[in-house]
């Protein structure tokens, strides 16, 4: 076990960190945005007037995405059952309603290309240091288990990262169960297990796993998405592995 100092506080006894993926290790914002715009405006020539609506439930402003936004939080199953909503209210049938709004999402993503960003500056090493300490990493992610998978490969990250769980058909975040089964994977126990992410999501749902902490993350210093956070940062970098001599320093300085 590990103590993982992040600012000035200190998680004890840390077997595992989970991380998430978009936002967190991946830059997709440019990606999210894209496939958002496309399927805006693949719904609007069928259903007229849609395309603003659906932006803005997306959190796509110009060239800006909200990171609390639908697209960037949401399954993808969430995703294309909002959009189908939205169809819905026009008069089509759900069946095929939510069918337009799945394609829809195939057709932007072929389009924009769906090939994996790139991972935030520094995370990498980050990930290394942890590896080379002995915690535990996993990756948990609302995107599909497909693309945590791609992600995973297309940035050689399987000498570092254990276990890769997306969300499918099944549980979404802030659902605890998706934290549990990845602890489970890691054979490791909640209670030592910390979550790194950049929303509200997955806050909640380690809190409810009783997890041994909650990292909140914005690179763009962006925090109001990120409540119930112990601790918040702006890089994956503000992560450290206390070494047993600085942890005795620190406890002299309690002590002083």
């Amino acid at each position: 076990m590990v103590d993982i100092k992040c600012q000035n506080l200190i998680f004890s006894n840390i077997q595992a960190i989970i991380f998430d993926k978009d936002g967190t290790l991946e830059d997709s914002k440019e990606y999210l945005r894209q496939v958002g715009q496309r399927v805006a405006k693949i719904v609007d020539m069928q259903f007229s007037g849609l395309e603003q609506p659906l932006l803005m439930a997306f959190g796509i402003n110009g060239d800006s995405l909200d990171p609390a936004g639908l697209i960037a939080v949401g399954s993808s199953a969430e995703t294309a059952i909002a959009t189908a909503a939205y169809i819905a209210q026009t008069g089509c049938r759900w069946i095929e309603s939510l069918a337009i709004a799945r394609q829809a999402f195939k057709s932007a993503e072929k389009h924009v290309g769906n090939i994996p960003s790139p991972m935030f500056v520094g995370s990498l090493e980050v990930l290394k240091n942890l590896t080379k300490a002995g915690i535990k990493l996993g990756i948990l992610s609302a995107a599909r288990t497909d693309e945590v998978y791609a992600f995973v490969k297309h940035h050689q990250l399987s000498d570092y990262i254990q276990v890769q769980i997306g969300v499918d058909e099944g549980p979404s975040k802030p659902d605890p169960i998706l934290f549990l089964q990845a602890c489970q994977s890691l054979e490791v126990e909640p209670g030592s297990t910390l979550m790194v992410g950049d929303s509200m999501g997955d806050m909640q749902m380690a809190l409810n796993a009783k997890a041994a902490g909650c990292i909140g993350i914005s690179w763009i210093r962006q925090f109001e998405n990120l409540i119930g956070a112990d601790v918040l940062i702006n890089h994956l970098n503000e992560i450290e592995v206390v070494t047993q001599q600085h942890t005795l320093i620190l406890s002299k300085q309690k002590i002083s």
